[in-house]
């Protein structure tokens, strides 16, 4: 994405992203009502495919880069792009919900990718009932994370900013921050420019961008409870899901925001 333009939003296209924004948050939370203990990832994945479909809107996740699901659902090591299945959820495990909503103009195309319309994207790791406290405070520590990230971004400051913020927040807690994966922009297609890093880089290729408003960007810490290394477990379809090289458990919190002359504003919100 380093060589992508930003897309800077017009008035009418912020109204679409807090719409896609909202849907978006709603199936979030609907999908985080679903876990629990017998459940299976198929069946949550499935009920999140029919809630965004029936209020007007398409998972923006269907197929996209060959994926198969409405949601990404990744359960204790796995750290993003977990494939929903037949795994039957436990008690104790820790269920991370990565999911994309479209609305709008937008059309599908042969292998049923939304193309244009206006995307959300939001994520959050819920508990399967009773969880351990090692477990409840990484889960804490992602979402704190993104909002340390969440308050450096204003106009006029830089992506940096951001990522700087969210890895001092997890670092200072003792975990480890992945480097392979970001945020990113958002907007007419769910991966735009910029990269949103959740760590300083040495030596960053795209540059350190200009935070302007009408920007819409993803924050999105993914925070191991062990070392940052990860390993890729390859599914029959050619499909990586990323999971930790120890072992130890992971976690994802993300909301779409939308840059503004005063305080960012969360497009991914719902119930206020």
């Amino acid at each position: 994405m380093s060589g992508e333009r930003i897309t800077i939003l017009s008035p009418h296209q912020v109204e679409q992203m807090r719409r896609a924004g909202r849907l978006t948050a709603e199936a979030r939370a609907f999908g985080g009502s679903l876990v629990r203990p017998g459940v299976t990832t198929r069946e949550i994945d499935h009920e999140i495919n029919k809630f965004i479909r029936s209020h007007g809107g398409y998972p923006s996740f269907y197929h996209l880069y060959g994926f198969r699901g409405a949601a990404c659902i990744s359960v204790n090591d796995e750290i993003i792009h977990g494939v929903p299945g037949n795994r039957r959820l436990k008690e104790g495990d820790i269920v991370t919900i990565d999911v994309g909503a479209c609305v709008g103009d937008y059309k599908l195309d042969r292998n049923g990718v939304a193309v244009g319309g206006y995307h959300g994207d939001c994520c959050a790791t819920f508990a399967c009932g009773e969880i351990s406290p090692e477990a409840r405070r990484l889960i804490d520590t992602t979402e704190q994370a993104f909002w340390a990230g969440f308050e450096k971004a204003r106009a006029g400051g830089h992506i940096f900013d951001i990522s700087a913020a969210v890895q001092q927040c997890a670092e200072a807690a003792g975990y480890s921050l992945v480097r392979e994966y970001t945020g990113h922009g958002i907007g007419r297609s769910v991966h735009e420019a910029p990269e949103v890093p959740n760590y300083v880089p040495e030596r960053p290729l795209g540059g350190n961008p200009r935070l302007y408003p009408n920007m819409a960007i993803c924050i999105e810490p993914m925070v191991n409870q062990g070392s940052a290394r990860i390993r890729n477990r390859r599914m029959p379809d050619g499909w990586v899901v990323p999971m930790t090289a120890d072992g130890k458990l992971a976690a994802h919190y993300e909301n779409t925001i939308l840059i503004t002359d005063g305080e960012a504003e969360i497009l991914t919100r719902c119930g206020d």
